[in-house]
């Protein structure tokens, strides 16, 4: 007689739940082996292969931390050695600067009062005159230079206070735009030049401006001034040729320094098992050196400062440098802003309980506004299928849009920055409130159910 074993087919159906049992079981071992293989493992240890990830992922982003104020110093080298309306920009307030206007009018008095030709009003003297008014020259000369000194400053300071000056130091600038070129190259001419540690800007334009000045008010002896250059100290440091070489550097590199930081940040988070924490750590160590940075250079500017000697001019001194790195510390405001932002963005989106506290929260409270809004007659229809059915991609496509007009931005300001992440915000905010799902989605009691 034929026995029945396990795995023998009958007519009651009992092949079928043997069948069923040993899938079950099948799974039951491979769930164990599963545990057994973690317990081997040791508790919280990564296999090989995610450890491996995690290193180059940390080294990634530790890359990108680094070449974050890197990539600030090449395009702001970059930008002042080859932009000319940049360049502009940053020379032009010094123009309205009181610090600048009274270092140049004191220097251009100086230089006038020593090529005036004083000695020429004897000329066409009979020579039995000239004895005598020489004689009276000389006892009055003490005077006669304090008030035509004090002449000659007023004129200076009339034009350096004028409309005339804004324009003549653009056009110096603008056809000498060789500042930053010659303290990275040392090579040029024009209005400035670099003589061993010191970048000076040559004035001769503005006093050709004074001369025909004090020829209109009087002082027909001013025209027998010779053509002169005098050089106005711009930059003066003992580690010129060091700074110098590193710029040229960075000029070199141009954009390529910021390239490679994104494509470190990115490989990193990519690279990472936990990638949004990967993006909330890179976006604070980017924002972390670019505060370095900015520390850096409040430090350095003290530096530079203490060194110049006891000649130059120390308010004047500071005012060039604060307006060289005007947009250098522009650009490490953003940088700074902006990565808490990207960090704060990563974690909402997490999977804690505290983002997800403040997920939920978002969502009841602008559905609390949403349901206010039907009740008052509004239907959104298909608009708010539409937007049911797509609101993850636009979701991302909202926030794609607000990370290509930031970087297609010229010159990104901190107010710049937070409009941009608030406009975000209220674009994702239109999005939940236009959130309706199809009746298909609803219970009876018009409660919704899917997510």
């Amino acid at each position: 007689m034929p026995t029945d074993r396990p795995g023998d087919e009958s007519g009651d159906g009992s092949g079928d739940e043997l069948a069923e049992l040993r899938a079950r079981l099948s799974a039951i071992e491979a769930q164990e082996a599963r545990l057994a293989e973690q317990l081997a493992t040791g508790p919280g240890r990564r296999p090989p292969r995610h450890r491996v990830r995690s290193f180059a992922a940390a080294l990634l982003i530790a890359l990108a931390c680094v070449l974050t104020p890197l990539s600030a110093l090449a395009l702001w080298a970059r930008s002042e050695i080859s932009d000319t309306d940049r360049y502009l920009a940053t020379m032009a307030p010094l123009a309205r600067d009181p610090r600048i206007k009274t270092a140049v009018t004191d220097r251009v008095t100086a230089e006038v009062m020593k090529k005036l030709p004083l000695d020429s009003l004897l000329d066409g003297l009979a020579p039995d005159d000239k004895p005598k008014l020489g004689a009276l020259l000389g006892g009055i000369g003490q005077a006669l230079d304090s008030g035509l000194g004090g002449f000659v400053h007023t004129q200076v300071e009339r034009i350096v206070d004028s409309d005339a000056f804004v324009a003549l130091w653009t056009d110096v600038n603008r056809d000498a735009h060789a500042a930053v070129e010659k303290l990275v190259t040392g090579r040029g001419g024009g209005a400035v030049e670099v003589r061993d540690d010191t970048v000076l800007l040559d004035l001769a334009p503005v006093i050709a401006r004074v001369k025909s000045a004090l020829v209109d008010q009087g002082l027909p002896l001013a025209s027998r001034i010779p053509e002169v250059h005098t050089s106005y100290p711009l930059v003066r440091s003992d580690a010129l040729p060091e700074v110098r070489t590193v710029l040229r550097v960075l000029d070199l590199a141009g954009l390529w320094v910021p390239v490679l930081a994104g494509a470190c940040a990115l490989g990193g988070a990519l690279l990472a098992t936990r990638r949004r924490r990967a993006v909330a750590a890179t976006a604070l160590g980017m924002a972390g050196g670019a505060l370095l940075l900015g520390v850096g250079l409040s430090v350095f500017r003290a530096v530079y400062l203490d060194r110049l000697p006891a000649d130059v001019d120390q308010a004047a001194a500071q005012a060039v440098y604060d307006a060289l790195v005007r947009y250098l510390r522009s650009a490490v405001r953003v940088v700074v802003t902006l990565g808490p932002l990207v960090a704060l963005g990563a974690w909402v989106i997490g999977g804690g309980r505290w983002a997800r506290t403040v997920r939920s929260g978002w969502r009841a409270g602008l559905g609390a506004v949403r349901r206010v809004a039907g009740r008052a007659g509004l239907r959104l229809g298909p608009v708010g299928r539409f937007v049911h059915r797509w609101k993850a991609p636009l979701g991302w496509l909202a926030v794609a849009l607000a990370a290509l007009a930031f970087v297609l931005w010229s010159r990104p300001t901190v107010l710049v920055t937070l409009c941009l992440a608030l406009g975000l915000v209220a674009v994702l905010a239109v999005l939940e409130l236009l959130d309706e799902p199809g009746r298909a989605e609803r219970p009876e009691g018009g409660v919704r159910v899917s997510a």
